[in-house]
């Protein structure tokens, strides 16, 4: 299937083309690209109801890449947005799903659009144009921030692996008692996790932001370390959040996760054509990322739909959608 060789398995349209005349097929780039667009368009209804579905949870995991878009003579840099749901490590019943976004620079007003109407929990790193998201006087109400304690402990790791920061060494050491104890309630309810974050993992919280205060009141403000420990503390209300809340994961990984797809594909097919090859990408990530979440074969799904969605009635196409 042309769809997913290009975003399922990163294979550029030029490189299908020339795989087709092979075998003795001629289909032009521009044939296939008008094939891609007709069954983005086909396959909207569906990344509008993932839509929906994802920031329907009540905590999202939010993160964004770098994707190439060729402009006049030259490329620019553009972002892939994605938010994805998961409710599996607290044992919630609701299916996982990511939604991708396309825009053409990393400003702060493309997250405020995309969560317009959202006022859950944002798992994501520090990036500052989420700031906006979290103010108090935001409507429909602020969405609250949970740190990600795997960006925190990469601070800390990158200079641990370098043997020569004795405190970083140690920091990285209390971080990974902390996920030890986490990979124990993983998949479990959040009242349970809660009070296995409460009985277990608090009194290491507390004696960890001990330490960090202490030891870098005897840093200067340019030591590496100081400014790992400086990452953390100033967001320590974000960071902590978890402790308080069974459904908050500690890490940012699904959110990761679900662009792997996008690192890899830069490699193979460089850059986007367009902004509105942007956006397609977008959309057939959403599709492929949350039939992969769902354990479902993400091709042969795609195959199915676009067979059946034309003659579908619009009111059951949730039926279509890769869980039902």
């Amino acid at each position: 299937m042309i769809l997913y060789a290009k975003y399922g398995e990163h294979q550029p349209l030029n490189r299908q083309s020339d795989v087709y005349a092979r075998e003795g097929v001629e289909l032009d780039v521009s044939t296939l690209a008008d094939h891609v667009g007709a069954a983005a368009a086909v396959l909207s209804p569906l990344t509008e109801l993932i839509r929906r579905h994802v920031f329907g949870a009540e905590r999202v995991h939010g993160d964004d890449t770098t994707v190439p878009v060729l402009a006049k003579s030259k490329t620019i840099t553009g972002r892939l947005w994605t938010y994805v749901r998961d409710d599996r490590p607290f044992a919630g019943p609701d299916p996982p799903a990511a939604v991708f976004f396309y825009s053409r620079n990393r400003g702060g007003e493309h997250p405020a659009r995309h969560l317009a109407g959202y006022a859950g929990i944002l798992q994501a790193d520090a990036y500052a144009g989420f700031g906006e998201l979290y103010d108090g006087k935001r409507k429909p109400g602020p969405i609250a921030e949970a740190a990600c304690w795997s960006h925190g402990r990469r601070h800390f790791f990158e200079q641990a692996d370098l043997r020569q920061a004795p405190l970083a060494i140690e920091a990285v050491q209390r971080i990974d008692e902390i996920f030890a104890i986490e990979r124990t309630i993983n998949g479990q309810p959040a009242s349970d996790r809660l009070a296995v974050r409460q009985r277990d993992i608090k009194p290491i919280v507390i004696d960890l932001e001990k330490w960090m205060r202490a030891e870098r009141s005897r840093l200067s403000r340019h030591a590496a370390t100081a400014q790992a420990i400086d990452y953390m503390l100033t967001r320590w209300p974000a960071f902590t959040r978890f402790l308080d809340d069974g459904r908050i994961c500690l890490s940012n990984n699904a959110a990761e996760r679900a662009l792997r797809g996008v690192a890899l594909g830069r490699r193979s097919w460089l850059f986007a054509g367009s902004d509105r090859g942007g956006e397609r990408a977008a959309a057939m990530y959403t599709l492929i990322a949350t039939a992969k979440l769902n354990d479902i074969a993400p091709q042969a799904w795609l195959a199915d739909v676009l067979a059946r969605i034309a003659d579908y009635p619009a009111s059951r196409l949730a039926e279509l959608l890769p869980w039902s």
